[in-house]
């Protein structure tokens, strides 16, 4: 999918699919490595899942919000630069340091809630 997306979509939308991918490798390993059975792969998978199409869905929201504030020729907050809340510019360490926030919290909201390894597995969809 990778590859047919990279045909037309821009490469920082590609990478944040590659990126997105590696997470959900660490995060079968870090399972794999908690011996946990099938029920709790399938618990931390649904949230994994539930986690991130909930940061998609949020990143679209505030797409339209700021969308619609300059249709409107609204100004929007300056938080770097000239005249914002920083002055200086925001370097790539910040940039990097949010990313791993983000897939800190994409490792560690599904690992804690495999629940144990006695509780029933969720139900799963039949494809």
């Amino acid at each position: 999918m990778l590859i047919a997306s990279g045909m037309y979509l821009p490469f920082p939308t590609t990478f944040a699919i590659f990126v997105g991918g590696l997470i959900r490798w660490v995060m079968d390993r870090m399972s794999a490595k908690a011996g946990h059975n099938d029920a709790q792969k399938a618990r931390s998978e649904n949230v994994g899942v539930l986690a991130a199409s909930g940061m998609i869905a949020g990143e679209a929201m505030v797409g339209l919000l700021v969308a619609t504030v300059r249709f409107f020729d609204g100004k929007m907050p300056i938080l770097f630069g000239a005249g914002g809340f920083i002055e200086s510019e925001p370097s790539y360490l910040l940039g990097l340091a949010v990313i791993g926030l983000l897939a800190f919290i994409l490792l560690r909201l599904p690992m804690a809630n495999a629940g144990r390894p006695e509780d029933p597995a969720p139900p799963q969809a039949i494809m």
